[in-house]
């Protein structure tokens, strides 16, 4: 009896223990043990291909928003490393200059996974190696093609970015590919397919048997309606939020996001000012033209305003990009010291988009991304080193950490499985 006694009285304190250690978890605690038990994944970051070299790769802490130690402080698991073209002429010498640009992406991540830091960072082709990898303690790159541009007129060449690690593509970007329409062509409300071409819809198709997601962040919304018509598979919104929102054409309106549902895909909520909250991002970007301008002229760096990159040259563009992050980082902590700076796009509104689509279309289709040096990044979650503040927030709204744990890469990695189910299905038969 006295045993039996002893058992009791010990399991009554171990139950007290338990039940006051529960109440006394702050919620920052409990954000940063979730963090730290979820895979936390983001399906957006470009690249420069200068930061993939042998003296200058992603293993230093670089000015750029992405990077390893980064990625370390700030718990990200998972980079979508970004294969992007910008739009030029539909003719045979526009498409093999940029297929050199896209070449030269996809052998810089290789680079990095398999000769730089292959101790550090590997390459996943499925959900069960991301898993694998991040259970090895290591940090995962996933290779989204940003405009299938570079691919031509051949279809050939799905396969052969399926085969160099291309786990989603979309078609166009800004700018009407030889696939489909862009969302850019509301502006005018010219149209060169009235969505997709007949080469798009094979390219859909050839992308369900390859096991490639199908990204409809930059198409119109035309040429998105035709793809979730034309696919067997489910589709992303690899980096866009809600329109209802902020009026963007590169948001998704209701009428989409349901669509998205339906079709059992999800749209990655994206940390783009621009497409978070208008009237805040106009207001800062005002105030910070200036400061970037004038901290461009003390480093004597020539600056451009995001509306006149289509016209620069390739040399310029470089330039610009590779000039960009120091830039902005010295004009950033400026205007932090300033008091009257006006208030940025942050982390609330970020989480303002997922909660109004998680409202309207459920928690498994909605995810999260940042499009972290293509222009992202807001206040809360500048680059890749604040990304536990993301978790917070969303612990602050109530979130539970099944919930969370789906839209830092459950639903992603979901559909990304069943996207390579359907191309086995068609393999079959």
């Amino acid at each position: 009896m006295k045993v039996i006694g002893y058992i009791f009285i010990a399991f009554t304190l171990f139950s007290c223990n338990e039940k006051k250690t529960k109440v006394t978890e702050t919620t920052e605690e409990r954000a940063q043990r979730i963090h730290e038990n979820t895979i936390t994944l983001d399906t957006h970051d470009d690249i420069n291909t200068k930061n993939f070299t042998d003296s200058i790769n992603y293993t230093q802490r670089l000015e750029t928003q992405i990077n390893l130690p980064k990625m370390e402080e700030g718990g990200l698991d998972v980079a979508w490393l970004i294969v992007y073209t910008g739009q030029d002429s539909l003719n045979a010498e526009g498409y093999a200059k940029a297929k050199e640009n896209a070449m030269d992406k996809f052998a810089a991540i290789r680079r990095l996974c398999e000769e730089y830091a292959p101790d550090k960072i590997e390459l996943a082709y499925s959900s069960d190696d991301v898993r694998r990898i991040v259970a090895a303690g290591k940090k995962v790159a996933m290779i989204g093609v940003e405009n299938a541009y570079p691919i031509g007129e051949d279809l050939a060449g799905f396969k052969q970015y399926h085969d160099l690690g291309a786990r989603y593509i979309s078609l166009s970007h800004n700018g009407h590919s030889q696939f489909c329409d862009s969302n850019t062509g509301e502006k005018d409300s010219v149209w060169l397919h009235n969505g997709l071409s007949d080469l798009g819809k094979k390219a859909v198709e050839e992308m369900n048997r390859l096991g490639i997601m199908i990204d409809v962040s930059h198409p119109s919304k035309e040429a998105m309606k035709q793809m979730i018509a034309l696919s067997k598979a489910p589709i992303i919104a690899s980096h866009s939020s809600a329109r209802a929102l902020c009026d963007h054409s590169r948001n998704l309106d209701d009428e989409q996001l349901m669509l998205m549902k339906e079709n059992g895909g999800v749209v990655q909520t994206v940390a783009f000012t621009s497409y978070l909250n208008t009237e805040k991002h106009e207001a800062k970007a005002d105030y910070m033209k200036n400061i970037y301008q004038t901290v461009a002229d003390s480093l004597s760096i020539e600056w451009f305003e995001r509306s006149q990159f289509a016209s620069l040259t390739d040399i310029q563009k470089e330039a610009f990009m590779e000039n960009y992050p120091k830039v902005t980082k010295i004009a950033k902590d400026i205007a932090a010291k300033d008091p009257k700076a006006p208030e940025g796009v942050s982390v609330v509104d970020l989480v303002n988009h997922i909660d109004y689509m998680v409202d309207l279309i459920g928690i498994d289709h909605v995810g999260i991304s940042s499009d972290f040096d293509g222009g992202g990044g807001i206040e809360g979650w500048s680059d890749a080193s604040e990304t536990f503040n993301v978790t917070l927030e969303l612990v602050k709204r109530g979130y539970t950490e099944e919930e969370i744990e789906k839209l830092w890469s459950g639903n992603l990695l979901r559909v990304l499985d069943e996207v390579q189910a359907v191309a086995k299905t068609m393999a079959q038969g």
